[in-house]
């Protein structure tokens, strides 16, 4: 299994149907009808072709809720393009926010776009779950990825657009600031954000600098806004003169957000995520030791387990069939049909 594969696929049960025949169809149809939501996330019209489509799937199931993500809105002239999480970063403006020193447009090294709109998708579900409760009726749900970025990063970006002036500069400008990064200290770096005045004047006691809490530069939040590149230079200059740890002892003492700034392989050394158990080791019966994330949401009434380990493609083909009510002799034409 790859590690991809396993980090997403814990707590599934895996089922394989070859849609493009006609037992395989049939076998969702069946699964449809005793389902509450179907999910996808392919292009709209190849999804109809294979009965994907909310019209056929609610003749099987009128509660279903069938829900949707691809690049590009319903019914706009790029349904039916192509989307991966790369063109959408581009598309979007993120990769130009997230731009090198060059200028030059980057991707983030995550697939930002891919996943904020599956957490897009994964609230709209429940938003149509709770309609349901209230009248009964199932949906389609669709979530485009282009504009579920846009309304990601254009929060605080809008600036001047919001009022209809795009031309006046786009950009919140204490995200653009090159000085807002981690800060490097003597011996690695840190992470620090100040907002109140309280804040930024224990800081500047921290500093050794008292005084610039009563420069007119950096006396309020709105000095600090409009010479966001001079009060947060103060952070990249101040910190190189202690090590981390250091810093952490005196600004933990002051109140002050701050924390190191991990490397990947550093997070498994975490303090924090020892203590709350953010990494579980287990053993696969096919894979062995294995790795997993646990699951970051707490419910006080159904609290949420790591129940099932990462299973293998269709392993659970035969299962879930059955729970539908198919036929020793329906599952075997199904599996057949896909050897």
């Amino acid at each position: 299994m790859g590690s991809y594969f396993v980090t997403l696929n814990r707590n599934k049960r895996s089922i394989v149907l070859d849609l493009k025949q006609k037992p395989g169809r049939e076998a969702l149809g069946r699964l449809v009808e005793t389902a509450d939501i179907v999910v996808h996330n392919m292009r709209l019209g190849a999804a109809e072709r294979l009965g994907l489509d909310y019209a056929s799937l609610a003749a099987r199931n009128p509660r279903i809720i069938l829900a949707c993500a691809s690049g590009f809105r319903k019914g706009s002239s790029m349904q039916e393009s192509p989307a991966f999480d790369d063109l959408i970063q581009g598309l979007s403006g993120i990769a130009s926010l997230n731009a090198g020193p060059d200028g030059a447009p980057r991707y983030f090294p995550t697939v930002v776009a891919d996943k904020v709109s599956g957490h897009m998708l994964g609230s709209m579900i429940g938003m149509a779950l709770f309609h349901r409760e209230r009248t009964g009726q199932g949906q389609e749900v669709h979530v485009p990825m282009m504009e579920t970025m846009l309304n990601f990063i254009l929060v605080e970006h809008m600036e001047h657009a919001s009022l209809g002036e795009p031309e006046s500069g786009m950009g919140y400008p204490r995200m653009m600031t090159p000085h807002r990064r981690p800060y490097a200290t003597k011996d690695g770096f840190i992470c620090v954000i100040a907002v109140s005045n309280v804040q930024w004047s224990r800081i500047f006691e921290a500093m050794g600098r008292p005084e610039l809490i009563d420069d007119p530069r950096f006396c309020s939040i709105k000095a600090r806004a409009e010479n966001v590149d001079a009060t947060y230079g103060l952070l990249t200059d101040g910190m190189k003169h202690r090590t981390t740890d250091e810093w952490l002892a005196l600004l933990r003492a002051a109140d002050i957000p701050c924390g190191r700034a991990s490397t990947l392989t550093e997070l498994f050394d975490n303090d924090y995520l020892r203590e709350t158990g953010f990494f579980q080791e287990v053993q696969h019966p096919t894979e062995g030791r294995m790795v997993l994330n646990s699951i970051p949401a707490a419910f006080s009434a159904s609290p949420p387990s790591i129940r099932r380990l990462p299973p293998k493609l269709g392993e659970h083909t035969e299962e879930v069939l059955r729970e539908a009510g198919l036929s020793a002799a329906e599952i075997a034409e199904v599996v057949g049909g896909q050897a």
